[in-house]
C-alpha cells in the first residue's frame, strides 16, 4: 500500500489486554500498517491483568482510522456510559473502512449506536446481550458483516486479526504472519466453549461473575432505553 494504512486501537482502564495485545501482534505485521493505541490522554493505562499500556494517541490527535477497533474488559461497562469515549468511536466509526471489535468490545460499538442491524461475535457470557442494541449475535470465533469485523471472546482476537489481514492483503500474507508467530494452537483441555465445557463448568463459570453480569446488565438496559427514545 503506498499510504499507511491507519489502525487504531482502543485503550482504556480496566480493559482484557490479550483483546487488545493479541490482535496487536498480527495486525502489526502487515504491510504498511500505522498502528495507533488511543484514550483520553498518554498516561498509562492499567489493564486487568496489572500491566500498564502506554497511548500513542488521544481522542484528539488520533487520525482518522482506516479501521477502529474495540477490546472487551470488565472497564468497557463504564464506557457505555461515558460520552467522549462514545463521540470518538461514532466520529471515527464513521469514516472508518472498518469497524472491529474483539470480545465485549462490541457492546460499546453497540452503545455507541454501531452496530445496529449488524452481525456481531461477543464473549459468550455477554452475546445475548447484542439485540438491546440493534446488533444480531451469532455465535461464531469471527463474524464479518459488511465492514464490520467481530471476534469472540479473548483468544478469539487471534483469529480475529488474521481474518482482518487475509480480507485486506490476502491469504498468503495472513499465513505468512501466522507462520511467523508460530500461531499453532494445540490447548491441553477441551473446554473453551460452553458447548466443549459442558453444562457444569459453564454454570460455575457463570456463578463466578454474577455480580459482574448484573452490574453490566443494568448499564446495557439503561443505554438501550435512551437510545431507543433518542430514536422515538
Amino acid at each position: 500500500m503506498a499510504q499507511p494504512f491507519h489502525i487504531g486501537m482502543l485503550l482504556y482502564p480496566d480493559l482484557t489486554q490479550l483483546d487488545l495485545t493479541g490482535p496487536a501482534q498480527f495486525l502489526s505485521r502487515a504491510p504498511g500498517v500505522k498502528m495507533h493505541y488511543v484514550w483520553k490522554t498518554i498516561e498509562p493505562v492499567p489493564s486487568d491483568a496489572g500491566i500498564a499500556l502506554m497511548p500513542t494517541d488521544t481522542f484528539e490527535s488520533c487520525p482518522q482510522l482506516d479501521m477502529l477497533c474495540v477490546p472487551g474488559g470488565a472497564g468497557q461497562t463504564v464506557l457505555m456510559q461515558d460520552q467522549p469515549t462514545l463521540d470518538f468511536l461514532k466520529r471515527q466509526g464513521e469514516g472508518a473502512k472498518y469497524v472491529t471489535s474483539v470480545c465485549s468490545g462490541s457492546l460499546l460499538l453497540g452503545a455507541a449506536g454501531l452496530l445496529k442491524g449488524y452481525k456481531s461475535a461477543c464473549h459468550w457470557m455477554w452475546r445475548d446481550y447484542l439485540p438491546a442494541f440493534g446488533a444480531i449475535p451469532v455465535n461464531a470465533r469471527v463474524v464479518k458483516d459488511r465492514n464490520r469485523m467481530s471476534g469472540g471472546g479473548v483468544t478469539a482476537g487471534i483469529d480475529f486479526a488474521l481474518t482482518v489481514i487475509a480480507e485486506i492483503w490476502g491469504e498468503e500474507q495472513a499465513k505468512m504472519i501466522q507462520l511467523y508467530l508460530e500461531y499453532n494452537p494445540q490447548p491441553p483441555f477441551n473446554c473453551g466453549s460452553p458447548e466443549a465445557a459442558g453444562p457444569e463448568l459453564t454454570a460455575k463459570a457463570k456463578e463466578q461473575l454474577k455480580a459482574a453480569v448484573a452490574r453490566r446488565e443494568s448499564v446495557i438496559n439503561e443505554v438501550s432505553a435512551r437510545q431507543k427514545a433518542s430514536a422515538a
